[in-house]
């Protein structure tokens, strides 16, 4: 959740720490805070709110240093307030510690340490850890890193953590456990943060930390070692893909937007190189060794969070139809907590943006444990998902900054799709209906730019809205995860209660809200399902709900009785999903700009959950 920075080098640390925490600032923006090294001691500023409030303060100081941490928060233990803000220090003043995670035993150890005569000033789970890290080091002659070492072999939790001592002033250690960290060298510099974005401005060399490893940084270089057993590890540097502009807005307000219009490019992305069309089939290298047994499984899950989780629900629609392949859908954060039937023959997709989602990756250990063959679709290159999976299938959306997902969505779709081509045609699917499908996804590109060069009935539609406080979405098929997607995008950015349900669902239940001032979005293609969604349509009518109707193609009878239609191209009756789940992006953004909502800092949340 939080965003983690810290440099070890020559330059000023604090304007490279200052544009880290803006790059991490979509990981959580309740308060921020830097702390320097330098001749003269250890330093911090920290303040609530978010990166732009700590701006104003450290734009006004001669704070500087050429080793730093950064800090921004999302916060979990103790409101977001100054006092719990990061860095946190330890009683002397001289360690001072940067975490992303939650320390699951810290009362324990607070009520240890305050046994000994040690007070505390937050109400945090880290200012336990930096005063546990001060009482080793402080009492037990090690090193500073061993001190750190022993510490975090006491804790309970995840962490991610970034930490210096000025009584050991040529050091920076850093650690992970259930939250990402990447290190960046430069030339005799080097780079620490929860994601390679701050990293790539500098250099593009990097080095994943895997889970239970903790690296040293001194003038020396770097050193890993395992926590537990404090093995050296040697690691290989790989290459950061994405490029700064990918990380920039451009000319575009806010990210969110930018990422919308880059659909119709990452879509095609996702596709490049694996769909194969006069052919019918996709190529799907990374799981090309494992296709028999995917194919031959007893049981298929799909196990991902939030947004991933509707991409899932649209992937047991497509597996099933096309593949022939039963497939169950789970929460991540439930999955784990029940007694799922695992074996060796199961095969368990794990579907996550960022490749570090908390829940997931506890499902993909607890699936191991029995057996099962693991599947990632992820985003992120060497994320935790990546590569802690059996085999896997990047997408390829690059960058996605803005909170509420929306490129990595569509992007995660188009991955499943591949997957229900490739396995529809070794189940029976014509040469020529697979070639249909895999022309339709190819020409997504131009759909998408038909659907990005008319917004106008869109942003119409939110001007007539948006003083709406509740609104319901229904669909049928594979066009009810599409419903619960566009509700959701609607809760997360502009504060609107909406829910999606199956539109038949109407009527056990939600039907009891619907009033002249509910707006309905009906998802309403012109497929197998559409007799009975213009039923639905008119029993929300005759109970005067505002009607907002996605079709591909109006009628006089969805003019007559619609009050609003967004119009999605006419294209292959299964592609309407992902031009549909696109239109209700916009629907989300344009009603969250006339709000006044923070767009790609929506309130209460962040980007990647990495804690549970």
């Amino acid at each position: 959740m939080c965003g983690i920075v810290g440099y070890f080098g020559k330059q000023d640390a604090v304007p490279i720490l200052m544009n880290g925490l803006k790059r991490l600032e979509y990981r959580g923006y309740d308060s921020a805070g830097i702390a320097v090294l330098n001749s003269g001691g250890s330093h911090s500023i920290k303040k609530s709110g978010k990166v732009s409030e700590l701006k104003k303060l450290v734009d006004d100081s001669p704070l500087k240093g050429t080793i730093g941490i950064g800090h921004t928060r999302w916060a979990t233990h103790g409101a977001p307030t100054d006092i719990n803000s990061h860095p946190h220090w330890d009683h002397t003043g001289k360690i001072a510690v940067i975490h992303n995670g939650i320390i699951e035993n810290y009362s324990v150890l607070k009520s240890v340490l305050e046994n000994k005569g040690y007070t505390f000033k937050s109400e945090t789970d880290t200012e336990v850890l930096v005063q546990l890290i001060s009482d080793i080091y402080y009492a037990d002659g090690l090193d500073f890193s061993q001190a750190v070492q022993v510490a975090l072999n006491q804790v309970i939790g995840a962490y991610g953590i970034v930490t210096f001592c000025s009584d050991d002033p040529d050091k920076l250690v850093a650690a992970r456990l259930g939250s990402p960290l990447v290190m960046g060298i430069g030339e005799n510099e080097y780079f620490i943060a929860s994601d390679a974005s701050p990293i790539v401005d500098h250099t593009r060399n990097v080095i994943y930390l895997d889970e239970g490893e903790m690296v040293t940084i001194s003038n020396d270089g770097h050193e890993i070692r395992s926590i537990s057993d404090n093995n050296i590890i040697n690691k290989t540097a790989t290459e950061i893909e994405f490029s700064i502009e990918e990380i920039e807005k451009g000319e575009f307000p806010h990210f969110m937007l930018k990422e919308i219009h880059e659909q119709s490019k990452t879509i095609i992305d996702t596709l490049r190189g694996r769909l194969l069309i006069d052919e019918g089939t996709a190529f799907l290298g990374g799981v090309r060794d494992y296709i028999d047994r995917i194919q031959n499984a007893n049981r298929i899950y799909i196990t991902a969070c939030g947004t991933s989780w509707h991409a899932g629900l649209m992937g047991k629609y497509l597996l099933e139809e096309f593949a022939g392949i039963p497939v169950h859908v789970e929460y991540a954060s439930e999955f784990r907590y029940r007694t799922p039937i695992i074996d060796s023959q199961t095969v368990i997709f794990a579907i996550s943006q960022s490749g570090e989602t908390a829940d997931t990756l506890s499902a993909i250990r607890m699936a191991k444990e029995y057996g099962a063959l693991t599947v990632g679709i992820c985003n992120v290159v060497g994320s935790s998902i990546a590569r802690e999976t059996d085999c896997g299938i990047y997408t390829h959306a690059g960058p996605e900054i803005g909170v509420a997902s929306t490129k990595a969505f569509t992007a995660q779709v188009t991955v499943l799709y591949l997957l229900a081509l490739y396995f529809g045609r070794r189940n029976g699917m014509s040469q020529s209906e697979g070639t249909k499908l895999a022309q339709a996804l190819w020409d997504l590109d131009t759909q998408i730019e038909k659907v990005m060069g008319n917004t106008d009935e869109i942003e119409s539609i939110a001007w007539e809205t948006m003083h709406t406080d509740n609104f319901l979405y229904l669909g049928r098929g594979m066009n009810f995860p599409v419903a619960l997607e566009g509700a959701l995008k609607l809760k997360e950015i502009s504060y609107i209660h909406a829910e999606g349900y199956p539109a038949a669902e109407m009527k056990h239940g939600p039907i009891a809200l619907i009033d002249e001032k509910m707006p309905v979005v009906f998802l309403a293609p012109h497929d197998r399902t559409f007799d009975k969604v213009f039923s639905n349509i008119q029993e929300v009518k005759a109970r005067k709900g505002i009607i907002i109707t996605v079709t591909d193609k109006r009628t006089k009878d969805l003019i007559k009785i619609s009050d609003y239609i967004i119009d999605v191209p006419s294209t292959h009756p299964r592609i309407f999903p992902i031009l549909a789940s696109i239109q209700l992006q916009l629907l989300a953004y344009h009603l969250a700009v006339l709000r006044g909502c923070d767009v790609d800092r929506p309130r209460n949340l962040a980007k990647s959950v990495t804690v549970e």
